[in-house]
């Protein structure tokens, strides 16, 4: 049974449908890592999500409408999770929230580098990587540049990069 918010306001509510230790991380994954299977969620998890957790997550924010599943049609038992409108509108979001903990915590440099292109890059690379995500999620027109290939060849390059 679903609890009646604690009030209508716009932060609240976000943060009840967002707030969790594992929603955005698992957005995340989908936007940044392009992971589509259950499979790829969990074995290639950064934070190690545990099994029932990620399936909770997946359902729950397949529920809030962030999240879409459809069957994969070459393996009968595997679905392909895709982001929608609703998640790939927190680019803007996720792009302020990687630039903060890059200023302010003591993140990683080879899991900092998307976060410095996307805040140098601003709305105006915020707004193509958006575009991107329709191609690759909801169908929409392919763009002329692939932000996702710049940001995931930055992460290669500095997962390669012998570490300090």
């Amino acid at each position: 049974m679903k609890q009646a918010a604690r009030s209508g306001c716009p932060i609240n509510l976000t943060l009840e449908m967002l707030g969790d230790r594992w929603s955005l991380i698992v957005i995340r994954d989908l936007m940044f890592g392009n992971r589509r299977h259950y499979r790829e969620l969990l074995k290639r998890s950064e934070e190690g999500i545990a099994s029932n957790i990620l399936a909770d997550r997946l359902k729950r924010l397949e529920a809030a409408g962030l999240v879409s599943r459809r069957d994969d049609r070459s393996h009968k038992q595997k679905a392909i999770y895709s982001l929608t409108e609703g998640s790939i509108a927190l680019v803007p979001l996720l792009a302020h929230m990687g630039g903060w903990g890059v200023r302010h915590t003591t993140a990683s440099r080879e899991l900092s580098v998307r976060a410095e292109i996307l805040e140098e890059g601003g709305p105006p690379l915020w707004a193509a990587f958006m575009e991107e995500l329709r191609h690759l999620h909801l169908g929409a027109p392919a763009p002329r540049e692939s932000v996702f290939s710049r940001l995931q060849a930055a992460y290669e390059a500095a997962m390669a990069a012998p570490r300090e």
